[in-house]
């Protein structure tokens, strides 16, 4: 394998006690999202992390209050989008603290 360029790369176990990786790329601006990274991105977990979980993950900024998250899979159709969503950033100072507490128990 060749040179490969992720923004961040992280490790982690999901809800189901699963041992993950998850390589990040992130986008602004006029970049935008390239399937040849993600698939760099399969590839990296391949050779370096192979007992793991792949699940690479995309960020793209549309402007500076609006992300869009990303997570990828690979099937037998190639790779896929498995989730998407689309979120406001907001400063802590916008934010109730009812609202906190009503995410801090969607999320668990």
């Amino acid at each position: 394998m060749g040179q490969v360029e992720s923004d961040e790369l992280y490790g982690g176990i999901d809800r189901k006690g699963v041992h993950c990786v998850f390589p990040v790329q992130a986008k602004g601006g006029k970049d935008k999202l390239n399937i040849v990274q993600i698939l760099q991105d399969f590839a990296l977990c391949e050779t370096k992390f192979p007992d793991l979980v792949c699940r690479p993950i995309a960020a793209q900024f549309m402007n500076a209050a609006v992300i869009v998250l990303f997570e990828f899979e690979r099937g037998k159709r190639g790779i896929s989008i498995a989730s998407e969503k689309h979120c406001h950033l907001a400063p802590p100072e916008e934010m109730t603290k009812a609202e906190l507490e009503s995410y801090r128990q969607r999320v668990g």
